[in-house]
């Protein structure tokens, strides 16, 4: 009997010390990626520039968004879980964990600032953290923050619940500025050239919202109304473009920086993000658990992916 309980007690030293030493497969520190951040069933897939699969993520945890700190981390945060964690890509271990306690809506990093910003549904609030992750400021907003874009030392805000975009002082975390948007707004893309911020959004109760609307990025006049189809929700850019996907339409437009449509296509069920990757736009299909690889406004191939895919995240090194 004696020799069964040391057996049993390190048989759980070793169950524990595994749990300890989990890790997920290591993504080469030179290797580029897109990442489609699956949240039905949470995981990622890292995929190549040819849409090979690098290698897949599954988590136990409800991960419901992500972000890059480059180049070798990733940031994985619930709406229902209390602490965002940050993983090392080159290692697949998990490095450090930041209590935020529930209702994360986003977490954004500005490059140039080294600077990790996270909103909360639950208090109003968004928090700013250096690299390292000791906390630096928090700022109470509107109700429900969650879209984020920064430039020039500002943080931008969408409050998604109150018809306000709330301009924050990145260092300070104070408040400098809140325009009047329409309420139900979702992603935005900021566009150097003409100075402008474009807002999408869901658009509320019966009538979806086809418009996207661009603001001055000083004062926050609305200056354009871009049409484009049902729910605007996802922007990405290249040198050539900005796309926007439609998620209630199954749609990707694309227009020039001064709001002029070039094209659209149907693409995807229900694609809530778009990305540019070397030479492709990629669109994840929420409902048909597919990214799509574009080039030149035609769809390369389309490549599997985990349930719901919802996010996309792109390193290029």
């Amino acid at each position: 009997m004696k020799n069964w309980t040391v057996l049993l007690f390190l048989c759980l030293i070793w169950i524990m010390q595994g749990c300890i030493d989990e890790r997920f497969s290591s993504i080469n520190p030179h290797q580029s990626f897109v990442a489609s951040v699956n949240i039905l069933e949470p995981s990622i897939d890292f995929l190549d520039s040819k849409g090979e699969r690098i290698t897949t993520w599954k988590f136990e945890k409800a991960y419901t968004g992500a972000a890059l700190i480059p180049f070798d981390r990733i940031v994985l945060y619930g709406h229902q879980l209390d602490e965002v964690d940050i993983y090392e890509l080159s290692s697949g271990k998990l490095i450090q964990s930041i209590k935020t306690g529930t209702g994360t809506t986003n977490a954004y990093y500005d490059q140039k600032e080294k600077m990790l910003f996270i909103a909360n549904s639950k208090k109003n609030t968004v928090t700013s953290y250096d690299e390292h992750g000791e906390k630096q400021g928090e700022i109470r907003l509107q109700d429900y923050p969650m879209s984020m874009d920064s430039y020039q030392g500002k943080l931008y805000i969408i409050n998604y619940k109150a018809p306000a975009l709330s301009v924050v002082d990145i260092k300070t975390m104070k408040l400098l500025d809140e325009w009047s948007i329409d309420k139900s707004s979702s992603g935005m893309q900021i566009v150097e050239e003409t100075g402008t911020i474009w807002i999408g959004g869901h658009g509320e109760g019966s009538r979806p919202n086809q418009k996207v609307k661009v603001l001055d990025l000083k004062t926050g006049e609305l200056l354009q109304e871009i049409q484009v189809s049902h729910m605007p929700v996802g922007f990405a850019r290249n040198e050539e473009a900005i796309f926007i996907t439609n998620h209630g339409s199954n749609e990707l437009y694309a227009c020039d920086v001064n709001g002029n449509v070039l094209w659209s296509k149907e693409v995807g069920a229900n694609p809530f993000s778009v990305a540019a990757f070397k030479d492709m736009i990629i669109v994840a299909g929420y409902d048909d658990n597919r990214v799509y690889f574009i080039k030149d406004g035609e769809i390369e191939q389309s490549i599997s992916t985990g349930s719901g895919p919802f996010q996309l995240l792109v390193r290029e090194v």
